[in-house]
């Protein structure tokens, strides 16, 4: 009989988490943690980073912290070593940071745009060639694995004021697609999907609802979240109903899952 609770679980796996010190890259390491993997959170936060997983430790969890500045190639190579020499593997990386810059096209400046790409993008590049690497047959832990890019729904469809970040998350949609075919191909054993959330209510969904006031295309804030939020069907989401969806895409529950994507979005998408 299928035992769908066992292949959810993580147990004797490692994960390193991107971006982990505080909103979704938070409620993500916890979520993994809980399901029995040993968790390495990095972030340029690192104090805040070293918060979080001191928590999952206080619930029985194992988790590390490290400074990671996902556009630093070195930083990436330290990242890895420090995650496989902790706790002796790495099966799930979850490439979850990012920032976003809110303007409108014609104010947008092309240094906000190269920053989006540097982080968005060339942090999913580096960690795809890194985790590999090192997942890889012949690779320092070997086993193969999972890799989770969090891209957006700003990947899927146009959002006003956010023309650079839904390039950036569009270009994380198809680098994983390019990378989850040429991995299956070359008998790595790594699969690599994406996530593809709406607007949650952390910092950065903050954010999008401040931005649409400073471009001119909401009265106030008031105004400007509630339309945000009626763009949601099912209402705003919280950081863990994306943190389930990643937990499935790095268990063995997914198996049969690359360059795949869900959309945990309250049904954005389907208006």
């Amino acid at each position: 009989m299928y035992d769908a609770v066992k292949h959810f679980s993580l147990s004797g796996k490692v994960a390193l988490v991107t971006g982990a010190a505080r909103g979704l890259g938070a409620e993500t390491a916890l979520a993994l943690a809980n399901a029995g993997a040993k968790v390495m959170l990095s972030d340029i936060l690192v104090a805040d980073a070293q918060a979080t997983a001191a928590s999952i430790r206080a619930a029985g969890g194992e988790a590390q912290a490290v400074h990671h500045d996902v556009s630093s190639e070195a930083d990436w190579e330290r990242a890895i070593d420090a995650t496989i020499e902790t706790f002796g593997g790495l099966d799930v990386l979850v490439n979850n940071a990012g920032i976003e810059k809110a303007a409108l096209l014609t104010e947008a400046s092309l240094d906000d745009f190269r920053r989006l790409y540097e982080i968005n993008v060339g942090g999913v590049f580096l960690g795809l060639k890194h985790a590999a690497r090192a997942m890889r047959p012949g690779g320092a832990a070997g086993r193969g694995g999972s890799i989770v890019n969090l891209s957006s729904v700003a990947g899927l469809v146009g959002v006003p004021t956010l023309s650079g970040y839904c390039a950036s998350k569009g270009a994380v949609r198809l680098i994983s697609k390019a990378a989850a075919v040429e991995f299956a191909k070359l008998g790595y054993g790594i699969r690599v999907n994406t996530v593809h959330p709406g607007i949650v209510k952390t910092e950065m969904g903050v954010n999008v609802v401040r931005g649409l006031v400073a471009a001119g295309l909401a009265p106030d804030e008031a105004s400007s979240d509630a339309y945000v939020q009626s763009m949601h069907p099912l209402g705003y989401g919280h950081p863990q109903d994306v943190a389930s969806a990643v937990l499935y895409l790095a268990s063995e529950a997914s198996r049969w899952s690359t360059g795949s994507e869900i959309v945990i979005d309250g049904g954005l998408t389907a208006n």
